[in-house]
């Protein structure tokens, strides 16, 4: 059965409304975000300096978020030069899973940045919602070892905007939308963090 083309017209006129949402969510990012997210790139650019690392935690999207950007930290991401150090604690599944048999999975991250956060390093935990409890308990944990701590959050910010250091809220309430300008965010951040610390190789 092939589509009518009224139906071909209407799909069409629906990813046109998705991509011009995406697209108006990014300029507004861009209008009232753009000092904060120079900050965080500051922050981090600064703790690499200093020989600290970048910590990312998230769930779901926002934790494949954290890992595309950890490895474009420990990778390259525009041009070559040394490796960055930055954990994505998602990504070792026997962490996840021991941790969330022993403890739960609310404990996740507060027990593993426990074992790798140090003071000087940065903490960016992201959530669409900013009310996941594991991520609100491994910032908990971060605040108290002296990390500093960024969040990339949605709707409003949730209860982590009150608890991070930086909040990044994405003036979105729409989950898809919230995901996309987290992605774009974090590349600014990382080319930002590039900038600064190898400025011989920015053209």
């Amino acid at each position: 059965m092939t589509r009518s083309s009224s139906q071909a017209h209407d799909d069409a006129a629906f990813v046109r409304g998705l991509l011009e949402e995406s697209a108006r969510v990014k300029r507004a990012v861009a209008q009232t975000l753009a000092g904060e997210i120079a900050q965080a790139a500051g922050w981090i650019a600064d703790a690499y300096r200093a020989g600290g690392k970048t910590l990312l935690f998230g769930n779901g999207g926002s934790a494949s978020d954290a890992q595309h950007i950890a490895a474009e930290w420990t990778g390259r991401l525009t041009r070559d030069r040394p490796a960055l150090p930055s954990i994505a604690l998602s990504t070792n599944t026997s962490d996840v899973t021991a941790i969330g048999n022993d403890y739960g999975f609310d404990r996740l991250y507060a027990r593993l940045v426990e074992a790798h956060g140090r003071s000087g390093d940065v903490a960016l935990a992201i959530s669409t919602s900013g009310a996941s409890a594991n991520v609100l308990a491994g910032v908990e944990v971060a605040r108290a070892r002296g990390l500093r701590t960024v969040g990339l959050l949605g709707r409003g910010g949730g209860k982590l905007r009150d608890r991070v250091e930086l909040a990044l809220v994405i003036p979105s309430d729409d989950t898809q939308r919230i995901q996309e300008s987290h992605i774009a965010v974090l590349h600014a951040i990382a080319e930002l963090v590039d900038r600064h610390l190898f400025p011989e190789d920015t053209a």
